[in-house]
């Protein structure tokens, strides 16, 4: 989410065009701030010797206001709420399976989630990479467990100031829903939406910033500014390597939010064959998973790599699991475009007091 991944200072060096420069002539990544990283495409940067072309989004609305004004790159990397919008909007090009190396190895239960890796037609049109969270992050040492036991916290006024969640509206919507008690936003009626949209008008008075970057986000908390966030597992796991006292609570009343994320090619794309889908295998090849897991805290969709991850560690974070792990929570499932809409208009209205 996305990366299921997200920008301060990298989105002002990184302005998009309407299209790429004159000089650009490797593959070009449309992504989220930190996954241009070499570590996560290792074979790929061993056949060519040099990093992609990188541009970059804070969230997948962004990303597809710029894919539709004509921004060009050659593969990207949305969720799983934005797969069907993106492919209905006519921005994808259909992946050919034959050429992906790690597609039948992908994990089973990333493989039945409808409308993820294939569509109604049957075409492909998106590889797997990473799956993860978006639950309760906080200071362990200036909350208790009982503080934070359900999601009503990010609107208890005595945390204004504290609380940060993501410039992102599928997070935040999710949280909302989860608040109210809502578990398939894709069901949500005109009454549920007042309601959650209410509770984020609550959360708002809180809120010392939006994060838009999980190292904006992990800085604040490591410093103390903020101690309780609406975060991706990245946080939890960059910060406590650091020996930060935070924790993530899963077992909130109201539960948490799961997504996948993955990467599509886009129409309009230059890049070579051979390039998209020598970039493509790499992430998704099995060296990658013990990295993604024990650094970022995400699962990743290599099931021979995940095999390969320590047992205790994926236990601990829950990817021992998939169909357990994405159970008793709001799955970041496509939503209607209407609803989706009112979410995006909603939400900037918030965000300015309104």
């Amino acid at each position: 989410m996305m990366n299921k991944l997200r920008m301060g200072a990298l989105i002002a060096l990184a302005v998009v065009t309407a299209g790429p420069p004159a000089w650009a002539q490797n593959l070009r990544v449309f992504d989220w701030s930190g996954y241009e990283d070499p570590v996560f495409y290792p074979n790929y940067m061993k056949d060519h010797k040099q990093k992609p072309d990188f541009s970059f989004f804070a969230d997948e609305d962004e990303a597809f206001q710029k894919l539709t004004a004509g921004f060009k790159a050659d593969v990207a990397h949305p969720c799983s709420q934005s797969v069907v919008k993106w492919r209905e909007a006519g921005l994808l090009e259909p992946l050919d399976p034959k050429k992906l190396k790690w597609w039948n190895d992908v994990l089973p239960g990333l493989k039945g989630i409808k409308n993820l890796m294939t569509g109604p037609d049957g075409k492909a049109w998106l590889i797997p990479f990473e799956w993860g969270n978006t639950a309760l992050v906080y200071r362990t040492d200036k909350l208790k467990p009982s503080d934070v036991a359900s999601l009503q916290a990010f609107a208890d006024p005595k945390y204004k100031g504290m609380v940060s969640i993501g410039d992102n509206v599928d997070d935040a919507y999710a949280l909302a829903s989860l608040a109210i008690g809502v578990k398939d936003w894709a069901t949500m009626t005109d009454a549920q939406f007042k309601a959650a949209s209410d509770f984020l008008r609550k959360v708002n008075k809180n809120v010392r910033f939006y994060w838009t970057d999980g190292a904006q986000l992990n800085q604040a908390m490591a410093s103390g500014e903020v101690e309780l966030a609406w975060a991706w597992n990245e946080t939890p796991a960059q910060l406590q390597a650091q020996k930060v006292p935070v924790a993530m609570n899963r077992d909130t009343k109201e539960g948490l939010s799961t997504w996948v994320c993955g990467y599509v090619r886009l129409k309009g794309g230059t890049a070579p064959d051979s390039e998209v889908y020598d970039y493509l295998n790499a992430v998704t090849a099995p060296d990658v998973s013990n990295y993604l897991v024990t650094q970022w805290g995400y699962g990743h969709s290599n099931k021979l790599g995940m095999a390969k991850v320590d047992p205790k560690v994926l236990k601990a974070d829950g990817f021992d699991n998939v169909e357990k792990y994405t159970a008793k929570t709001l799955f970041q499932s496509p939503v209607p475009i209407a609803l989706k809409q009112k979410m995006i208009a909603e939400f900037q209205k918030i965000k300015a007091g309104f």
